[in-house]
């Protein structure tokens, strides 16, 4: 008699469990959809609208836009980054990428820091909205993504250094970013994410400025992976 309340107490738990797979499979298989093909007309973001304040990788008037919501010390966005380019590479007049800041503050405490550091480097880098602030920018990212280890592994101190790397006074940037000059616009950015739907790294969203087609690149996915139900190169082929 003693033994059926433990056998419940057992039974309990594992239907919770149970439960929970169902639930996260669905989750899994509904994102699986929204990020396929034809799926522009279901996507509701309030996403802000591109300018030339952005930083933009590419051609600026290209007709698609990859507006990617990334944290320096994700190591998923890491990889991502590296894809992006050769998403530039093989579409060249036809696509660009936007950079937006979205640090997870939660998990990595030093993305934001790092993120204000990238926007000092743009700000140092010439008038803003310039070609030559926007190439320190990326420059700067660059850098970055290339040195850390990720997960809150980077250094801070080595910030003011990175911005020597890519041509910058020293001086200059650490008043910039001691000062906190750029938090503002990093959190932007952030509340940007937000709206727009993000609520992890990276998240993208591509949108054709021409036609208003637009579709979700959810999470780090590769380029071209015909293993898998949908890659890059098939999302941003379904806007074009």
């Amino acid at each position: 008699m003693e033994q059926e309340p433990k056998k419940r107490d057992y039974l309990l738990p594992v239907s919770i469990l149970i439960a929970a797979v169902l639930v996260s499979g669905a989750l899994v298989y509904n994102v699986g959809k929204k990020s396929g093909g034809d799926s522009g007309s279901e996507i509701t973001t309030g996403m802000r609208s591109i300018s030339a304040d952005d930083h933009i990788f590419g051609n600026s008037n290209a007709p698609v836009k990859v507006v990617v919501f990334s944290d320096l010390e994700c190591s998923f966005c890491k990889n991502f980054h590296l894809t992006m380019k050769q998403v530039v590479a093989t579409y060249g007049n036809q696509v660009a990428w936007v950079f937006r800041h979205f640090p997870l503050d939660s998990i990595h405490r030093k993305a934001r820091k790092e993120a204000e550091a990238a926007e000092c480097a743009a700000e140092l880098g010439g008038p803003p909205s310039s070609e030559a602030s926007n190439e320190k920018f990326w420059l700067y990212i660059d850098r970055v993504f290339e040195i850390t280890p990720a997960n809150v592994g980077l250094d801070l101190a080595l910030l003011p250094q990175l911005a020597v790397d890519v041509g910058l006074d020293r001086a200059k940037f650490e008043e910039c970013l001691n000062g906190g000059r750029t938090a503002s616009r990093v959190q932007r950015d952030v509340e940007d994410a937000l709206n727009s739907g993000a609520r992890g790294t990276p998240y993208s969203i591509v949108i054709n400025e021409k036609t208003g087609k637009k579709d979700v690149i959810p999470g780090a996915l590769p380029f071209q992976d015909n293993n898998l139900p949908t890659d890059v190169k098939r999302i941003i082929q379904s806007v074009l």
